[in-house]
């Protein structure tokens, strides 16, 4: 068995959350027959932690602000015209097996008087994106937001 690496572990966790998927990715490592002490893997844990905390990081904001300000839709604008943004590029974490799905998003609503920042659409997705999900989840909880905030 090889010497632990103390300089590697010297890593302090910014938070409860970090220091306990940590663990949890250890513990996973040692499951599965590895040793978390050897070189290759000594820094593991924690960065597993820090990435599942990035692609978890939804969770932390508040989709409903990101849309923030809405705007009143500008005089003479064509009544029911499209509004879309095409290819927006996500990953998201499957819920059933926390691994990563990549895919790509169009967006589109029919402003009724109100309009949003195209700039926020992506954000938005990103957010909903950075939490565990299904694709089916992702269009309702997006579609809803936008719903909701430009009531």
């Amino acid at each position: 068995m090889q010497a632990k690496n103390e300089t590697a572990r010297a890593i302090v966790p910014t938070s409860d959350a970090e220091a306990r998927i940590a663990e949890a990715a250890e513990t996973i490592l040692r499951a599965i027959g590895e040793d978390p002490t050897r070189d290759g893997l000594v820094d593991t844990p924690g960065r597993v932690a820090r990435a599942m905390l990035e692609l978890t990081s939804g969770y932390a904001s508040d989709p409903y602000e990101i849309l923030g300000t809405v705007f009143e839709e500008p005089a003479g604008a064509p009544a029911g015209d499209l509004v879309v943004v095409e290819g927006i590029p996500f990953h998201a974490l499957c819920e059933h097996h926390l691994l990563p799905f990549p895919g790509v998003a169009t967006v589109g609503y029919v402003p009724s008087g109100r309009i949003v920042g195209l700039s926020k659409i992506p954000r938005l997705v990103d957010a909903f994106a950075r939490r565990l999900q299904v694709q089916e989840r992702l269009t309702v909880d997006i579609r809803n937001c936008i719903e909701d905030t430009l009531k």
